[in-house]
């Protein structure tokens, strides 16, 4: 008796000492069910959903967030991000800076996807190893603000390949770091899938294809072998990880697509036979078809390397058609902007262009809550408002279904329950 009365003690104070939070949601959507609720209360206990529904009794210990006025949906995600990286258009910026310099950097990048509604964020690779790693453990633990991440640690890539620190004197010896990825075999490939799997990345990033942001490299090109493509998604599947394939060309993209991966990055030159590929064996295509207007931008302004430029020349509408084909055929597709390319915290700004070439403002939303937790194997806590989840919540002024640019500039934003807009 007096063991059970000891519990119900520690009990009643863990509940009392709970945050607990009621949200007046005026609209909220529901991307599971692709439907919009009126007049809904969400309950928040800590960190987490506990209930959702409309005239739920609110605790008199709640507090009370009135967005009665507001539009609500889930905490988007972008699933093609470089926040651990600095932004610069040359890599070789890069090697002007310490890892230490680098990753410090990034942090004003973290808050801005963060406060633009981007409280997920897959980060698909950084040129330094690890800083990827060390950016999403210091915003776990409180020490920096910013979205939860998912990260690849490093590219896995041929020597001098997509990726990879090139173009410089043969005589120049890199550091660890900046060549931690290279890999030219099938059993290289498994050696840094393991290499990573031990240093806690959440995913592999491999790259099958040529890069138009990578001197010498030509995206047409192929690049990792059907052999080795195969070698990456095996060896992953031992560690519980998904792989993701930087393709732009249409044979690397068939390639990605026939070793297992779940998502190709970019799928800038996807023909027929890829896009029935990718629908059939369920494949993600992630699809930045908004940072050609980035590219370009830098470009007129002197800022992109003329090699990158030429690279890049007729790419990005031959992207953006495909894009189009992907949706009217039905391939699963999720929100991916490559985030540094463009300034951090306008990724909101590629929606207007999903709907723009043939998504509804319903599916590019989908695209940036449920699919994407699909694709990072995190629906039980990402992805829509729901009991149980994440209170990872955003609101806007305006209906985004009759106007999706009103997501462009996010006005509320809570991760975890926590506000920071």
């Amino acid at each position: 008796m007096k063991n059970i009365l000891v519990l119900l003690i520690l009990l009643s104070a863990t509940l009392a000492s709970a945050q607990v939070t009621a949200i007046k949601a005026g609209r909220l959507i529901d991307p599971d069910a692709g439907t919009v609720l009126t007049d809904q209360i969400i309950l928040i206990r800590d960190n987490k959903i506990e209930a959702v529904g409309k005239a739920l009794a609110i605790p008199v210990e709640a507090k009370i967030i009135d967005l009665s006025r507001m539009t609500v949906l889930p905490g988007l995600i972008d699933c093609h991000t470089h926040v651990a990286d600095a932004g610069d258009a040359e890599p070789f910026d890069v090697l002007k800076h310490t890892a230490s310099e680098t990753v410090l950097a990034a942090i004003p990048n973290a808050r801005k996807m963060l406060e633009s509604g981007f409280t997920t964020v897959r980060d698909v690779g950084t040129y330094r190893a690890l800083n990827d790693v060390a950016l999403r453990d210091a915003i776990a633990k409180g020490y920096v603000i910013g979205p939860r991440m998912y990260v690849a640690g490093a590219y896995i890539t041929i020597t001098g390949g997509a990726g990879a620190m090139t173009g410089m004197a043969p005589d120049i010896q890199l550091p660890w770091d900046l060549r931690y990825g290279e890999a030219n075999s099938p059993w290289e490939v498994r050696q840094k899938v393991r290499l990573l799997a031990h240093d806690g990345v959440d995913f592999i990033k491999v790259l099958s294809s040529g890069a138009v942001l990578t001197h010498g490299s030509n995206p047409k090109s192929q690049e990792f072998t059907p052999e080795e493509l195969h070698a990456a998604v095996d060896e992953a599947s031992q560690f519980g990880l998904k792989v993701a394939s930087h393709a732009h060309s249409p044979q690397g993209i068939k390639n990605a697509i026939l070793a297992g991966v779940a998502s190709v990055e970019h799928a800038t030159m996807i023909d027929d036979e890829g896009i029935a590929l990718a629908k059939q064996h369920g494949t993600y295509l992630d699809m930045d078809i908004y940072d050609e207007e980035c590219i370009q931008q830098a470009g007129r302004e002197g800022k992109e390397p003329k090699d990158f430029l030429q690279h890049d020349a007729e790419l990005g509408q031959i992207q953006r058609d495909n894009f189009r084909k992907a949706v009217k055929a039905g391939v699963k597709m999720s929100f991916g902007t490559d985030a540094g390319v463009c300034p951090y915290g306008t990724s909101g700004k590629q929606f207007a262009f999903m709907v723009k070439y043939g998504m509804t403002p319903l599916q590019a939303i989908q695209a940036a809550t449920t699919n994407a937790a699909d694709l990072l194997g995190h629906s039980d806590v990402l992805g829509s408002i729901k009991p149980g989840k994440y209170a990872d919540i955003v609101a806007v002024s305006g209906d985004p279904l009759q106007d999706i640019s009103v997501l462009e500039n996010v006005q509320f934003v809570m991760k975890e329950g926590k506000v920071y807009k």
